[in-house]
């Protein structure tokens, strides 16, 4: 009996997963620069959109559990980037901000996506295979997010 289904080769999770790590490895000096971490810089991202949010809502933005990302709201608001407070209409929510600092590394980080772009994209994927890559990949962590509801 062969196992060709268990080639890695053969899977769909590899190349996403290795994709994902290479590509989270380009941002390290850049982020590095700012002084966070890539989890970090996805809670920025969210709260520079939103503004505030509960943990909760991050969490599911993020696809990740709550119990993964308090700690590292933990940790950011030490870093002096974020607050965290108890919601006034429902104590079991807590509201998660930007603080001064949070907003003004916003202004630093902007430029990191077209750098990242320019150097890894050019002649291997166009902005439109891109664009179309990124519709499949929602339309697939849409799929499996309902799934595992």
């Amino acid at each position: 009996m062969t196992y060709e289904q268990l080639k890695l080769e053969n899977q769909l999770c590899f190349p996403l997963y290795a994709a994902s790590h290479l590509i989270t490895r380009r941002y390290q000096p850049h982020l590095e620069k700012l002084g966070i971490t890539y989890p970090q810089y996805l809670v920025l991202m969210v709260l520079w959109e939103y503004e505030e949010m509960t943990v909760n809502s991050i969490s599911k933005k993020l696809i990740l559990n709550t119990n993964t990302v308090t700690p590292l709201l933990k940790r950011m608001e030490s870093m002096d980037l974020i607050t965290r407070q108890r919601s006034g209409k429902d104590e079991r929510k807590v509201i998660v901000r930007l603080s001064e600092k949070g907003r003004r590394l916003r202004e630093e980080a902007a430029s990191i996506p077209g750098k990242l772009a320019r150097g890894f994209i050019p002649g291997v994927i166009t902005a439109k295979e891109t664009a179309e890559l990124m519709e499949k990949l929602r339309r697939i962590i849409g799929f499996l997010s309902e799934e595992n509801k």
